[in-house]
């Protein structure tokens, strides 16, 4: 995964030069649940930053880097949301699937992430935020995530980053990249099992798998139908850190 993803940083250092400075340069990675999305995505933006920080400090002392990671998860609905669909049950055994999510809110963010830094209406670049889901709370978390104007090369990682339904489609059309990691079912159930035990999502092995074969075999193979085209296709790697 490690030369995987040195080969993937360079190119995108190399596209990412040649943005204009007031623009930022998104790159949307997607993939079946455990496809490894995250674990690629956070290994990307640790090998931009180290190469392209500067090591400025702002006012507040801290290092400004010129990446950052944005997980999709955080635009999962509450569980009280989700109590109040006409069919809660199924809402939270399918807590996952595309209309789990608030794609408006998240579609808005990316639209957010799209304008100039700075712009006629304002001398002074704002911060975005963005929600990250806590496991621990098993909910959203909102305004945890801080994109400032140094972070100019914002990776999305998620199940739907460019899935070619409204809203998602228009997020995944304001994208400069498009990155799908693939990766067999079979593949992707091994890694899943395990890993809904670790979380704790699931109380035994009978209910991880079913949660494997039952939800997000089925979301994965959603996303592969209705997708926009990628402009990369990635083979996952069975790398034991690849979980996500």
């Amino acid at each position: 995964m490690d030369q995987i993803a040195n080969e993937l940083s360079e190119y995108l250092i190399q596209k990412f030069v040649t943005v204009p400075p007031n623009e930022r340069f998104l790159v949307g990675i997607s993939g079946v649940p455990a496809s490894g999305k995250s674990s690629l995505s956070k290994l990307l933006v640790s090998k931009i930053n180290s190469r392209l920080d500067k090591q400025i400090n702002d006012i507040d002392g801290r290092s400004q880097s010129t990446s950052i990671m944005v997980g999709l998860d955080g635009w999962h609905l509450t569980r009280a949301q989700l109590d109040a669909f006409a069919d809660p049950k199924l809402a939270h055994d399918r807590r996952g699937a595309h209309w789990t999510f608030d794609g408006e809110s998240y579609l808005e963010f990316v639209r957010e992430l799209r304008k100039p830094l700075v712009s006629s209406e304002t001398s002074h670049p704002n911060i975005i935020y963005a929600p990250s889901f806590s496991h621990e709370l098993k909910d959203p978390t909102p305004r945890s995530v801080h994109v400032y104007p140094h972070h100019r090369v914002v990776i999305i990682e998620g199940l739907y980053t460019f899935l070619s339904i409204a809203p998602w489609r228009e997020a995944g059309e304001l994208l400069d990249e498009r990155w799908w990691v693939d990766i067999s079912e079979e593949d992707a159930e091994r890694r899943l099992v395990p890993r809904h035990l670790k979380s704790g999502i699931c109380k035994d092995l009978n209910e991880a798998e079913w949660r494997a074969r039952e939800n997000d075999a089925p979301n994965g193979r959603f996303i592969q139908e209705n997708m926009l085209t990628p402009t990369r296709v990635i083979q996952s790697v069975d790398d034991p850190e690849v979980i996500a």
